[in-house]
């Protein structure tokens, strides 16, 4: 009854938006063809049965939960510094790679000149095309401000992008496995003596789909890091996304629809996938930058999860600004400079 109830709950704050994808075209996403063949199977294509008539392909009964990451214990490491990537007046950046459940994953790392140690903030990106992403793309901006004042700046390439390797599993897992990798990334940081990390100073913070994967990361791990930080976040309901961004193309959502069903013919999946029934896991000062004018996650997604937050007991700050959509612009150096002086309190 009182799962039953958690449920009603959570979906009365489901509600379609606008059509506009995150960060990029999510029909560019590549989409495993269902159904998938069984492990061990001499072949993964069926003989086929001319006598057979075509059947609907049934609704995946199977329920990805984030739960099954909850308390996990997480192995990430051997950090290993690549080519210099660039050189600035503050801070060398160089391309890295790290170990996540057996992965190798990319990803781009500023460290401040000087001898530290540095506190550090490990960064997720939004959705970008696996396709068409670049090594460190997505969150440049803030990965450069970030090391000029001071802070170690690890940009992830999340498991399927630039050179991280490929998850085949992702999709069935409602893509938890990138939450994963931002927690394995701060195992890596401080399992290092190559970088100057303090480790006792480090932060997640993510932009949009990144914002959810904090969120997400944050609920798996509590007491890993000292802060987190959200810019432009994704809805806390994977219900909200879907009917967002499942558009019918060949995206992750689409993929959604055909294995589990949609939101209303099978609700539970989404629920079992969503951050917002488990926020009270979160223990550490969460910092929420939104724009006014977001069409891509729509502001009302930024209230509903602040106000459940705030409800679950999470010490959570909402920062609004006026006129700004969902990648920010004038305002960009304003949310940059609270998120500096939020991590300088939070992180001591």
């Amino acid at each position: 009854m009182a799962a039953a109830t958690a449920l009603a709950l959570a979906l009365s704050g489901c509600t379609s938006g606008e059509s506009d994808p995150v960060e990029g075209t999510p029909t560019s996403e590549a989409s495993p063809t269902l159904p998938e063949p069984v492990e061990g199977s001499p072949s993964a294509t069926p003989s086929p049965t001319p006598t057979a008539e075509p059947v609907e392909t049934p609704v995946d009964t199977s329920q990805p939960d984030i739960t099954s990451y909850f308390d996990k214990r997480f192995t990430g490491g051997d950090l290993r510094l690549g080519r210099i990537h660039e050189r600035q007046a503050t801070y060398t950046s160089r391309n890295v790679t790290f170990r996540s459940e057996g992965l190798t994953i990319s990803g781009v790392l500023n460290v401040p000149r000087g001898r530290g140690p540095f506190p550090a903030v490990v960064l997720v990106h939004g959705y970008i095309p696996p396709d068409s992403y670049e090594q460190g793309q997505g969150m440049t901006r803030e990965r450069g401000y970030l090391a000029d004042q001071g802070f170690i700046a690890l940009h992830v390439d999340l498991r399927g992008h630039a050179a991280s390797d490929d998850d085949p599993r992702l999709f069935r897992g409602f893509r938890h496995g990138y939450a994963a990798d931002a927690i394995n990334a701060v195992h890596a940081l401080r399992e290092t003596t190559d970088v100057p990390v303090d480790d006792d100073r480090i932060a997640l913070a993510g932009r949009s789909m990144g914002g959810g994967v904090v969120l997400q990361a944050l609920e798996m791990a509590p007491g890993l890091v000292g802060a987190g930080v959200v810019f432009s976040g994704v809805s806390s309901l994977e219900a909200d996304q879907w009917a967002q961004y499942g558009d019918g193309g060949s995206g992750f959502w689409s993929y959604a629809e055909r294995r589990w069903g949609t939101p209303d013919e099978n609700p539970e999946p989404y629920l079992r996938a969503s951050t917002r029934p488990h926020l009270g896991r979160i223990t550490e000062p969460l910092l929420m930058h939104h724009g006014t004018l977001d069409d891509q996650t729509p502001p009302r997604w930024a209230r509903a999860t602040h106000r459940a937050a705030k409800q679950a007991g999470v010490d959570v700050t909402l920062r609004w600004y006026e006129g700004e959509g969902h990648a920010f612009g004038p305002q960009f150096p304003d949310a940059m400079a609270r998120t500096v002086r939020f991590l300088e309190r939070e992180l001591g």
